[in-house]
């Protein structure tokens, strides 16, 4: 399944008819207290990449992953039935955090404090003079959080009772995930970042060709030619929530660099001896993880908002096999750094459009027909902040 053909594809012109034209409000993008609804309206509800099976390979194995905006600190852990929970990092004697270390295996966790312990799949094993407590071990299990996994990707959701697992979420989605190197990966090149942003106007960036020419001269050669300035894509697609494009391909591309053409030919010839070829594919998640790959290249870009005005950038190129060999670890080392160096050169305008915007200033946004996802992304946002707003109001501010 070609992973676009999942999506509503649509020319420019039908796209930006479909989601109307004019300014959208700025306050979205800086504003503390719409960041506050977003983040219990979207943030707390919806299913978010946190990691990947391939971490947690053993019965034990566990990650550690802090989510600053629950202020939650979770263990991701592969129970001895081969089952993937996630935890709070938090006894439930009094609170105290189980475990320091970013990943592990560890057959119990066990307080530090007064040594209540528990297993795999989060019971109480085992806690000194436990009969004064006068309560069952088994109302001090540790709180578990929903997790899921999809194409090997692991996703938690702070959501006791999700209204839709991950893959009914995705929908047609999850299938063509499913054809994709992280599906199948047992690897992974990986950097993050912190960036001065909302988590939109970061990944607002990444939706758009519209600064490739101004931003990128250098590396977005490949994408601009004559016939298209811009590097325009062609197409733009929907589907529910999620969106995607159409990437512009260019008919007289300039010539590649021979450090560069040499890491493709080795990657072309890896990625056939590895048989992990997989349709292009350029996914928009809502509400903020970015896949987006050529073979043998594939990336998720997280968006993990940590605050109104700040973000972290998660990127991960995921592999099918270990860098066994001198000739893996060069393809790999070059393309994330032709990844990361295109990120690079966006950080210091993004940057600048939250300080701008953050003034108060700007009113309003003005979106061009090719910033049609960018529209998308702030309509959908805007309809779950007013659902929840209007839930609130029904249940007497309850939710």
């Amino acid at each position: 399944m070609n992973g676009q053909q999942i999506f509503k594809m649509l020319p420019v012109e039908e796209a930006a008819k479909l989601l109307g034209r004019g300014p959208v409000s700025s306050l979205p993008y800086y504003d503390p207290g719409r960041w506050e609804l977003e983040r219990q309206a979207i943030f707390m509800r919806s299913w978010l990449h946190v990691g990947h099976i391939c971490e947690i390979p053993e019965s034990g194995s566990f990650i550690r992953r802090e989510i600053e905006f629950a202020h939650a600190s979770l263990l991701i852990i592969r129970g001895k039935d081969g089952e993937i929970r996630a935890f709070h990092n938090a006894c439930t004697h009094r609170g105290t955090q189980l475990a320091d270390e970013v990943s592990g295996k560890r057959s119990r966790f066990s307080c530090r404090y007064h040594m209540w312990t528990f297993g795999l799949d989060g019971a109480l094993v085992s806690a000194p003079d436990f009969e004064r407590f006068h309560v069952a071990k088994e109302d001090c299990s540790l709180k578990q959080v929903q997790a899921q996994v999809l194409a090997g990707m692991i996703f938690i959701n702070f959501d006791p009772a999700p209204k839709q697992s991950i893959r009914e979420f995705l929908g047609p989605i999850a299938d063509a995930l499913e054809l994709t190197p992280v599906a199948r990966a047992v690897d992974f090149t990986e950097w993050t970042y912190e960036i001065e942003a909302n988590w939109k106007t970061s990944f607002d960036n990444y939706q758009e060709n519209y600064h490739l020419r101004v931003i990128h001269p250098r590396t977005g050669r490949p994408v601009l030619g004559p016939e298209n300035p811009f590097g325009y894509p062609t197409h733009y697609g929907f589907c529910g929530p999620h969106r995607s494009q159409t990437l512009w391909k260019n008919p007289s591309p300039p010539p590649t660099p021979p450090i560069q053409l040499m890491s493709f030919l080795r990657g072309a010839a890896l990625a056939e001896k590895d048989d992990v070829a997989f349709p292009k594919s350029d996914f928009k998640l809502f509400p903020c993880l970015h896949i987006v790959g050529l073979p043998p290249n594939q990336f998720t870009h997280t968006h993990m908002p940590l605050g109104p005005t700040r973000t972290r950038g998660q990127i991960r190129m995921y592999w099918t096999s270990k860098a066994d060999s001198a000739s893996r670890q060069f393809v790999r080392e070059m393309a994330a750094m032709s990844v990361r160096d295109v990120l690079a050169e966006d950080r210091v305008a993004i940057e600048a459009c939250q300080r701008g915007v953050g003034s108060g200033a700007i009113d309003r946004f003005h979106f061009q027909d090719h910033e049609i996802l960018l529209r998308h992304l702030y309509e959908e946002v805007e309809a779950r902040v007013e659902a929840y707003v209007s839930e609130r109001a029904r249940t007497g501010g309850s939710q």
